[in-house]
């Protein structure tokens, strides 16, 4: 899929703004597909235990290390590029208490500033879909884990029918303000993992729960809080219901397999 220019400055945009606080009406402070369940799901699958400690790469608000630190007692380490993020997850961390367990940086997550070999696990939801480079994510990952330690990780990705070139602009610079500049696929996530050494231990594309869940977001929005909604947006119904359209794309694609969300495992040997 060629390439869109999409920078830190676009990102910073959608969490910063209006569209960031819809995704956070609908989805919670867990800005993810399928939230709590899709974080156990992912940690057990990866094996996280006790006493691990733990890199997120896109760590957002803060909520997949607050998850892992009270359900698994992990130590959380957190690295986002957008400050607003980070200054809403450390007040976050405190008022649950859990301060001393995570500590976050502002940085590029193509170029981590932790040294070879530090983490146990290296974590990631449904974010490097952001990420242009996304070859120089999965070799930072490899780089920064210890030997044995789990690359655990889901995100957004082109289904297996593919995208038009038509449809991937659409789906990746669309009004629901989510601007992505490429979207992977399942082979090709595999094929970077190969690459940078890890051997891949489950590789899954999750289309129909991806689509089921697209379809959950559009309900909550027009059947119970399209008060609340607009009250973020201003009141301004025409940019909502742009914005609904493009979500309503968004699952045309979904189920036609063109747009979706993998999960991948993967060990340092």
């Amino acid at each position: 899929m060629q390439k869109l220019d999409i920078g830190l400055n676009d990102v910073q945009k959608v969490y910063s703004g209006a569209e960031g606080d819809l995704w956070k009406l609908v989805m919670g402070e867990q800005i993810h597909i399928g939230g709590f369940a899709e974080s156990m799901v992912l940690a057990q699958k990866a094996g996280v235990k006790e006493g691990d400690k733990v890199l997120d790469l896109c760590s957002a608000l803060g909520a997949g290390l607050r998850f892992l630190a009270k359900n698994f007692k992990v130590e959380g380490y957190g690295l986002d590029g957008t400050q607003h993020m980070v200054d809403q997850a450390v007040a976050l961390d405190q008022g649950e208490g859990l301060a001393d367990k995570i500590q976050y940086k502002v940085g590029d997550v193509c170029s981590v500033p932790w040294e070879d070999n530090t983490f146990d696990v290296v974590w990631g939801e449904d974010a490097w879909c952001y990420v242009t480079d996304k070859e120089k994510i999965i070799a930072e990952a490899a780089r920064v884990l210890k030997p044995g330690g789990t690359l655990a990780f889901s995100d957004w990705i082109e289904g297996s029918a593919g995208l038009s070139p038509e449809e991937a602009k659409r789906v990746c610079n669309s009004q629901m303000g989510m601007t992505f500049p490429y979207l992977e696929t399942v082979k090709g996530y595999e094929d970077l993992i190969a690459k940078y050494g890890l051997t891949l231990k489950s590789s899954e594309d999750l289309n129909d729960h991806f689509a089921e869940m697209i379809d959950l977001y559009i309900a909550y929005l027009t059947k119970q809080l399209l008060y609340d909604a607009l009250k973020i947006v201003g009141d301004n119904m025409e940019f909502f219901q742009a914005k609904g359209a493009e979500m309503g794309f968004w699952s045309e694609m979904a189920h036609a397999k063109k747009f979706s969300r993998g999960r991948w495992i993967a060990v340092k040997e």
